[in-house]
């Protein structure tokens, strides 16, 4: 079982906290009683859900760089955090295509700095870095990828985060085989949940045209995808941290995603989006091209399930329900961080293997 208590006074050190994942880990462990410290770039994007939902208050905020050593290095030392959880990175497909040295520089020289924080100072046991499911050589497969699978990503963005991988494996191997630091990557599928404003993702494509009244556009709708609520990745990495914290025979490489059933193409996530949503919702396919992504992409999640008796606790539709929601409370004024408690607390409720 995964005991959130187990975080309560724990210095933990979220990089990326301002983004949208990690406005969600940040709630959490908030909520945990954490002593968090997030170091980030501005948020992102505007509007932003880390200051919509106040984020910010009740803990620390560190605004900077990540590929800024020095200043990473200062917030290391005066955090003294006993757990990292590296989410920071540039995110988008689409946009590593504009910006590939970019990408490259935040999402590999992003966690060389990291790692070396944690190598120069002595307060760290437990260090989680968040990648993602395109780390892998896709074969476009129908069938999972597995932890052993070759790493490969194609695009900028899944190339950088693949590279990301093997930074952390050798550092690992190269400075902390002795355990006295517990190191874990977790690869996750496409999430989905309130407060997410990215550019060139579905669902923050679908509440923007919703809220315009206007039809949704679809540039690919045949690919398919592994989808999750935002919460599911989230607790699982504060598992993983967990367990490896108290016993280092967890460290390793996972996998975190749905089950088969909820891996959809576009198109039919759209349609779910649309039925959820109401409001005579309706969407078109403007096929354009576009860059290279990945046609066919999903994870086995067999390692995580056999490990850790995890499994997901919110099936997609759940995932839409309460993304709908959360847009909905934006839209009508309604407070959003008080949403997301509301949330978190259906979603432990709902676990088999969080405890109550």
């Amino acid at each position: 079982m995964f005991d959130l208590s187990f975080y309560k006074g724990k210095r933990v050190l979220v990089t990326g906290h301002t983004g949208f994942k990690g406005s969600w880990m940040c709630k959490v462990l908030k909520n945990a009683g954490a002593e968090v410290t997030g170091f980030s770039l501005e948020p992102p994007t505007t509007p932003s859900l880390f200051y919509m939902a106040d984020i910010e208050k009740g803990m620390t905020s560190v605004i900077g760089d990540i590929r800024d050593l020095d200043a990473l290095m200062d917030c290391f030392c005066t955090a003294r955090p006993e757990i990292v959880i590296h989410l920071a990175a540039q995110p988008i497909v689409r946009d590593s295509y504009k910006e590939p040295r970019y990408t490259y520089e935040t999402n590999v020289m992003g966690t060389v700095n990291v790692l070396e924080c944690i190598r120069l100072t002595d307060t760290v046991k437990s260090f989680l870095n968040v990648t993602t499911d395109k780390v892998y050589k896709n074969n476009e497969w129908e069938w999972g990828y597995r932890e052993n699978e070759p790493l490969d990503g194609f695009d900028p963005y899944s190339n950088s985060k693949s590279c990301s991988e093997l930074v952390t494996h050798s550092y690992k191997d190269s400075f902390f085989a002795d355990g006295h630091v517990a190191i874990s990557t977790a690869r996750a599928g496409n999430v989905i949940g309130g407060g997410d404003f990215a550019n060139d993702r579905i669902i923050p494509d679908c509440i923007r045209a919703a809220f315009d009244k206007r039809d949704i556009i679809v540039r690919n709708p045949h690919s398919t995808r592994p989808y999750q609520h935002v919460l599911e990745p989230v607790f699982a990495y504060l598992y993983i941290a967990e367990a490896q914290y108290l016993d280092g025979k967890f460290a390793g490489y996972y996998n975190v995603g749905p089950d088969d059933c909820d891996c959809f193409k576009t198109g039919a996530l759209v349609d779910l989006f649309c039925s959820v949503y109401g409001e005579g919702m309706k969407w078109e396919n403007r096929y354009d091209g576009g860059p290279h992504e990945a046609n066919f992409l999903k994870l086995d999640c067999s390692k995580l399930k056999s490990v850790f008796e995890w499994t997901p606790v919110w099936n997609l539709a759940d995932a839409i329900e309460n993304t709908v929601e959360w847009a909905k409370c934006m839209r009508d004024g309604g407070d959003v961080g008080v949403c997301m408690d509301g949330q978190i607390g259906k979603f432990i409720e709902r676990s088999s293997w969080i405890s109550k």
